[in-house]
């Protein structure tokens, strides 16, 4: 989404109850990829996760509160985001993650492990009642583990399947997607390793690979990905810390691809780095190659700028989002900036 001077944007989230500003609008450099605030807005709580409409102009945002909520705002005037009727109610508590797919909004629910569809409307709001599918189960770690917690939604390229990732019973649900306007259907499950703790997942730009990073085990699950038959297998395991690591607490958070699908970026919680991860497009190989430091503190999301060449990390504790350069022959990333951004949870461009 370009703004009146032709610039891209970009879309902060944050938590409000915690001195977060809500969603908050940037322009984006060209050149350099620096960001520079133009404005913010607090009408959803807690907007912890954004996404971009399928069409041009909406923007969509859960509310990551007990009452779990979603919204849908107008980027008519791309520096100003503006709600587009109420917030509506997911069913569940503690969304912490949504995605467009098939005329649904779909939110993961983290609190109460489920998902939720609600229908577009022709305006592109999301409509009421929502279709609440629930996840059963539990995991080892009973802190953490007590039951389920779906923590993302993610569509495959196919456009014809939903995966879930839930963090509390070490699986991704797998759900078949309905073009005629109805619910996603429930069509299998894959059990990742015990007390793994999956988080979020991220496709090979050829749709074969899937990649799902851990944050209870440190660790990125490669699968291979049969879109014909919906189906995930998983066939290895790749940590996100070097060895010399320690035995600090540490909570990977987001995992994304690079455009040309030679690496992937892993954000260390606690270790406060950006595992860079060097991946063989023809074979199921993935190797850690280092680490660098995030820019701050307890970084909870990382995103490509939309050509690839930068990687932006939301440092919810520090406050601030920080940029780096990619290197294209090597993948690792170097230090180019940083804006404050209290409380920040993730970053979309418009």
């Amino acid at each position: 989404m370009n703004g009146a001077d032709g610039g891209r944007r970009a879309y902060i989230g944050s938590y409000t109850s915690a001195g977060g500003r809500g969603i908050t609008t940037a322009a984006v450099h060209p050149d350099t990829g620096e960001l520079a605030v133009l404005h913010h807005t607090d009408v959803v709580a807690d907007p912890s996760y954004l996404t971009l409409g399928p069409g041009a102009g909406l923007l969509y945002a859960v509310g990551e509160t007990e009452d779990g909520t979603a919204a849908a705002l107008s980027l008519t005037d791309p520096d100003r985001p503006c709600l587009i009727g109420a917030a509506v109610s997911v069913g569940g508590a503690g969304p912490t993650h949504l995605t467009c797919a098939a005329g649904q909004l779909i939110t993961a629910n983290y609190t109460s492990g489920s998902i939720s569809s609600l229908p577009l409307r022709p305006d592109g709001t999301p409509g009421a009642p929502p279709t609440v599918l629930r996840h059963h189960g539990s995991g080892p770690v009973r802190e953490r583990q007590e039951g389920p917690h779906a923590h993302a939604v993610v569509a495959d390229a196919s456009w014809r399947w939903l995966l879930a990732v839930d963090l509390g019973t070490d699986s991704v649900w797998i759900y078949r997607l309905d073009h005629t306007g109805a619910a996603p259907l429930p069509h299998g499950r894959t059990p990742l390793r015990p007390g793994s703790g999956p988080r979020h997942l991220a496709f090979h730009p050829r749709g074969e690979r899937a990649y799902v990073i851990n944050e209870l085990e440190s660790t990125v699950t490669v699968c291979r990905w049969d879109r014909g038959t919906g189906t995930l297998e998983p066939v290895g395991e790749v940590s996100t810390l070097p060895g010399d690591a320690g035995a600090g607490e540490n909570y990977p958070s987001e995992l994304v691809v690079s455009v040309d699908g030679r690496w992937a970026w892993a954000a260390n919680r606690g270790h406060d780095s950006i595992a860079v991860l060097a991946l063989d497009p023809g074979s199921d190989g993935m190797e850690l190659v280092t680490t660098v430091p995030c820019g701050g503190h307890w970084p909870r999301d990382l995103a490509l700028d939309p050509a690839g060449r930068r990687l932006y990390a939301a440092n919810e504790r520090s406050g601030d989002v920080t940029w780096f350069d990619l290197d294209p022959d090597t993948g690792v990333p170097h230090r180019a900036g940083s804006i404050e951004a209290p409380a920040a949870t993730c970053v979309v461009f418009g």
